[in-house]
């Protein structure tokens, strides 16, 4: 069963936001990954939502660039964590969509990691299901690890 989705706002944007998914199958969780945006297709968006909260989707990754709001859509229908993934584009970089992803009304929280912030999306997502799963927590211990013992080898290397 899907755990998490991925939703996008244009397929320009599906190179970037494959790194969340990227990091759910080294973790080997279920996901969906699909297109839609809070403001061409808002009803697509909504029923894409709807439908999440009935199908055991425990986190949304929602991914926009420049100001659009698809992760703020997306957290005022679905009671689980949003995560939030500012895009890089247009005139300001990726700042706006930054803006426009944190700065979220009380009440509607969306967790916002970095412009094009994607894989760490995946692995808050992961830390986020790792809660209520002892066996997704220990694979995050080991990757922690990991990266701890890379950090290491390159300091021998100095």
């Amino acid at each position: 069963m899907k755990q998490v989705m991925i939703i996008t706002g244009s397929d320009s944007d599906l190179p970037v936001m494959k790194e969340a998914a990227a990091v759910l199958e080294e973790f080997g969780v279920e996901y969906e990954m699909t297109i839609s945006s809070a403001h061409r297709s808002p009803d697509r968006t909504e029923e894409l939502v709807k439908d999440a909260n009935f199908s055991g989707v425990k986190v949304i990754i929602a991914g926009a660039g420049m100001a659009a709001h698809l992760a703020g859509v997306i957290a005022s229908r679905f009671t689980l964590p949003v995560i939030g993934v500012p895009l890089q584009s247009g005139v300001l970089g990726g700042v706006d969509a930054l803006l426009s992803t944190m700065q979220m009304p009380p009440g509607i929280p969306v967790a916002t990691v970095a412009i094009n912030g994607a894989k760490n999306a995946g692995i808050l997502a992961v830390q986020i299901l790792a809660t209520s799963d002892k066996e997704l927590e220990n694979k995050l211990i080991a990757y922690k690890k990991k990266l701890a013992e890379s950090v290491e080898e390159k300091a021998l290397k100095i």
